[in-house]
């Protein structure tokens, strides 16, 4: 086993890096293909298993030598499988159906929801401790940092699920979405 010198320090770093960018992407990949997007998967595939090549053969040809390459590697999977998590909760792809029980306040929660665009479907219910409302709301996962402060601000002890939809018949976008940043720009006349 030979010293550790900066050519490999620095093969180190970028195996590591590579490996970061191939695993993000195929937790990316394996989250598109549960969700049925296909040729997202593809395309996903084909980028990570190119990186994943070059990073095996760089690898291989050097982890006999220098075993420290290969904790290089191993640290760069892990802390892929972490940034893919956290870039797919960034993007907040795909539909989600919620549900929410509350005993208070849902009529007003119902309404305030509606009003900021989105379709809320009630149903009466009986809980554990009497009287229920259940609504339930479709919609774009992204929607939820809207929906969840409404529901927290009217009934902070409401029960609330959150369930990917495979796929949903028709989505209702929200019809009262002001318009922000550069679409604000257009708009004004």
């Amino acid at each position: 086993m030979e010293f550790i010198n900066l050519s490999i320090l620095l093969t180190g770093i970028l195996v590591f890096c590579a490996r970061i960018i191939d695993v993000s992407i195929g937790t990316l990949r394996t989250i598109s293909i549960i969700r049925g997007k296909t040729k997202v998967a593809f395309i996903l595939g084909f980028f990570e298993i190119s990186m994943w090549l070059l990073v095996l053969s760089t690898v291989l040809d050097k982890v006999i030598h220098y075993p420290i390459i290969a904790l290089f590697y191993a640290f760069g999977f892990s802390t892929g499988n972490v940034v893919g998590i956290l870039i797919e909760r960034r993007l907040a792809l795909g539909q989600i159906v919620m549900r929410i029980i509350t005993s208070q306040h849902g009529d007003l929660i119902a309404s305030e929801i509606r009003q900021e665009g989105f379709p809320v479907t009630t149903v009466n219910g009986e809980g554990a401790k009497g009287d229920v409302l259940i609504l339930f709301i479709a919609c774009e996962r992204k929607n939820l940092k809207r929906i969840i402060p409404i529901i927290e601000k009217h009934s902070p002890y409401a029960f609330y699920v959150i369930e990917h939809a495979g796929s949903i018949s028709k989505m209702y976008n929200p019809t009262s979405v002001p318009r922000t940043g550069w679409r604000a720009v257009l708009k004004k006349k």
